[in-house]
């Protein structure tokens, strides 16, 4: 009843997901900035990871980041920056800018990093497939709840027409925290933060890593996460 498998990481539900959020926020005293930072930085690590420069189609790699309106779209923002670190080309779609000096900061330093930012999205699948190697969903997170709303839902139907991989932060865009979703986007590879959600046991993508490693001994025993050890310095990990 706990967990996704025995000797894994535990797969939490929505509620659980959140009061761990809070947690490190009020009694651990992180900032929102912090954990955004770490949780994109451990983005961009899985990705070049599963996705090397050396096995894009193009060169420079190019790669779409796609940002919703909360703080998934904030890690979605720092992984782009990390990319272009990393060597890879990202392009960003930020179509429902939050008002709050945290997100206009993170567009600030990718505007001054000379990572471009589309104004409007693609709405031919073909035209993403020809320009990108890879897409990365960091639309919704694990506070999505309800309907879809635009322009999401028409983003959403266009990615799901693309043939070239998608990664997602923490939740496939769309599906629901907990049971998934079959009629929605299928990603190649799925990028949990903290731990794990219910929604991952329905991924059956290549890739599923690990990331955020930030979560201290007490939390972790506290809500029984069973987080496996990352390897030495790493940041992530690939789950089996």
């Amino acid at each position: 009843m706990h967990g996704h498998s025995a000797g894994g990481p535990r797969y939490l539900g929505q509620e659980e997901a959140q009061a761990i959020d809070q947690e490190l926020f009020t009694e651990y005293k992180f900032s929102v900035d912090q954990l955004m930072e770490l949780a994109g930085l451990s983005c961009a690590t899985a990705i070049a990871k599963a996705y090397p420069p050396s096995s894009f189609p193009m060169s420079p790699p190019a790669v779409l980041v796609v940002c919703g309106p909360g703080n998934n779209g904030g890690d979605g923002l720092v992984c782009a920056r990390h990319l272009k670190m990393f060597g890879y080309h990202p392009t960003v779609h930020y179509p429902k800018r939050p008002n709050k000096p945290l997100f206009e900061g993170l567009t600030t330093q990718c505007q001054k990093m000379d990572i471009p930012f589309l104004s409007e999205f693609p709405t031919e699948a073909a035209l993403i497939d020809g320009l990108y190697g890879l897409v990365v969903d960091a639309i919704f997170g694990f506070s999505f709840k309800g309907a879809v709303r635009e322009p999401f839902g028409s983003i959403l139907s266009t990615l799901q027409r693309i043939t070239v991989p998608i990664a997602s932060i923490d939740i496939p865009s769309g599906w629901d925290v907990e049971k998934g979703r079959a009629d929605g986007l299928r990603p190649d590879m799925l990028i949990s933060l903290t731990a794990p959600k219910k929604a991952a046991a329905h991924f059956s993508g290549r890739y599923h890593f690990l990331g955020g490693r930030f979560v201290p001994a007490a939390l972790e025993e506290k809500y029984g996460l069973n987080l496996p050890p990352y390897p030495g310095t790493e940041c992530v990990l690939q789950l089996p």
